[in-house]
């Protein structure tokens, strides 16, 4: 259309009517913190591949990124203090669209942050260790030509068959039976639901969470509505001891 190469907007003739969806998150199927680290670590188990791994999986859930900023993250992105907290600055996101949707014929699509300008940035705080985790990884296992952390088996970039696949084994390998069977952790993009919710189970405000995770309030509140709720709950209880206490004084 934008070309002028159609004299009629097609998708005017489209019957199509948006199916009905719940968009709120199901928390029994999102890993706890204990579960999510036991996870990694069973990424890191999974030979040279999961070596390479553990660190893409570490910013998911630590960082809350998703996979497609992870996969496109630098050494130059990461603030990597000896002690303490550091920072991730993310600018640059590479979803898997298909080389039959991008201008360059790979398999990628290279792009600002999901719903921000495209020279938009965001600066998410990272905890000790993933600081770690990260420095470990550049030592181990360096970075590519262009600096990023991490690549395809053949050194091109990181697509999502690759690092699923590795999911699938450290799953398997880390779940019982029934937890394998289940919706548990079943894709990685679980770690960054879990990630965010540790965020809110921490009593971290929604506004500053949803600037972290990259989402708006109305879309942190319409996925997150549960883990916000029960975090208002123990905020309220807080404040009502407070309240009690006082008038017994």
């Amino acid at each position: 259309m934008e070309r002028e190469l159609l004299t009629t907007l097609p998708l005017n003739k489209v019957d199509w009517t948006a199916p009905e969806t719940d968009d709120e998150i199901d928390f029994r199927f999102v890993p706890g913190p204990k579960q999510a680290k036991k996870l990694i670590d069973a990424v890191g188990a999974q030979g040279e591949r999961g070596r390479h791994l553990r660190a893409f999986f570490g910013c998911l859930y630590y960082a809350a990124n998703r996979p497609g900023e992870a996969t496109s993250l630098r050494a130059s992105d990461f603030t990597l203090p000896e002690k303490g907290w550091g920072e991730v600055l993310l600018s640059t996101s590479t979803p898997r669209v298909g080389s039959g949707w991008t201008d360059t014929g790979e398999s990628f699509d290279r792009r600002g942050l999901k719903k921000r300008a495209r020279k938009a940035t965001r600066p998410v705080p990272i905890p000790p260790v993933l600081v770690r985790m990260v420095r470990e990884h550049i030592k181990e296992c360096g970075t590519a030509e262009d600096g990023r952390l991490f690549r395809a088996i053949q050194g091109g970039h990181l697509l999502s068959k690759e690092y699923g696949e590795v999911w699938k084994a450290a799953r398997l390998a880390m779940l019982t039976e029934s937890e394998a069977a289940s919706p548990l952790a079943d894709v990685p993009y679980s770690l960054r639901h879990a990630g965010v919710s540790l965020w809110l189970e921490s009593g971290v405000s929604p506004a500053e969470v949803a600037r972290r995770a990259g989402h708006s309030i109305a879309v942190l509140f319409r996925f997150y509505a549960k883990a916000i709720h029960r975090t208002q709950q123990r905020s309220n209880e807080r404040i009502e001891r407070a309240l009690e206490a006082a008038d017994e004084e």
